[in-house]
């Protein structure tokens, strides 16, 4: 059992699962707000041996080095790797100090975005018809960039409208393979779909210059990631062309708010992985982590 366990932030657990948090700690307190920078988040964190958080700040190793008694830190958001977390995990581990994280807890309502806003495109509702005219997912050819969890869930929901599914990943998937999915270079699966589905993990960048005059034009493009899949400068330069768009659910996955007001860009910014079942899992998952360091 931890002595205190601090939630330096609001870390979206429903409120059974705040009260678990008892079942851990001798003290726990819970912050709703944000901190300010390092110096509030230190002081936060005080004597606490273990510490949650969400993904609105960041735990650098000056923060971690001022904060001698954390053995814990659960991080109540995705991680994929350390190059990609908001914890400076390689530090953390040299200190003897475990990191958790959790994966695969908002990708159902990712799913519901991107067939909400192709259908709605595809057949002109409340906007131009991409084809002047209504038409079907059936037949689209649909490029799916990082076939992880959330982008192999995009492929069955595409496949499911008839679409025909291509992919690009780190290495060919079998389980792709049986269920039709082509597998294609990078470069070449841009110029042969129709719309392409970014779903990479947050701070990898594949499209540069190459990818995008590759890309050309009357192309629909989709980014799920928590940052840009792209380089800014030419995927401005894709957009000046008015047969593009693009879309984005959260100012970081587009690359901030000075994009917003572009005529081709449509971004909500609202994260669609945050729903009412989302922060069930969410929850589920945090506290298994919990449990397991502790050994329950």
């Amino acid at each position: 059992m931890f002595k205190k366990l601090v939630a330096i932030e609001p870390i979206s657990l429903i409120p059974s699962a705040e009260e678990r948090l008892h079942d851990f700690a001798h003290e726990v307190v819970l912050y709703n707000d944000i901190p300010a920078n390092g110096d509030e988040i230190v002081k936060r964190i005080g004597d606490a041996d273990a510490v949650l958080l969400s993904y609105t700040s960041t735990l650098t190793a000056d923060i971690l080095s001022q904060c001698p008694h954390i053995v814990y830190i659960g991080m109540c958001c995705s991680l994929y790797s350390p190059e990609s977390a908001n914890v400076d995990i390689r530090y953390a581990n040299s200190r003897g100090i475990t990191v958790t994280g959790i994966r695969d807890y908002g990708d159902e309502g990712v799913v519901e975005y991107v067939v909400s806003e192709l259908v709605r495109l595809m057949h002109g509702f409340g906007q131009p018809a991409w084809q002047g005219t209504a038409r079907e997912i059936t037949g689209l050819k649909v490029g799916i960039v990082g076939l992880g969890k959330s982008g192999g869930m995009i492929a069955d929901a595409m496949k499911f409208f008839g679409a025909d599914i291509a992919y690009f990943a780190r290495s060919e998937k079998p389980a792709a393979t049986e269920k039709g999915y082509r597998y294609l270079p990078l470069g070449d699966l841009v110029e042969w779909s129709n719309v392409i589905c970014c779903c990479l993990n947050k701070n990898t960048v594949l499209l540069h210059d190459e990818e995008f005059r590759r890309m050309g034009p009357h192309k629909v493009l989709f980014n799920t990631g928590l940052s840009p899949a792209w380089d800014e400068a030419p995927f401005l330069q894709w957009l000046s062309d008015e047969r593009n768009i693009c879309y984005c659910d959260t100012l970081g996955a587009l690359g901030g708010a000075h994009l917003t007001d572009h005529p081709r860009v449509r971004c909500m910014n609202v994260s669609t992985g945050r729903t009412i079942q989302a922060f069930d899992r969410l929850s589920e998952k945090v506290l298994a982590n919990i449990a397991n360091y502790l050994g329950e």
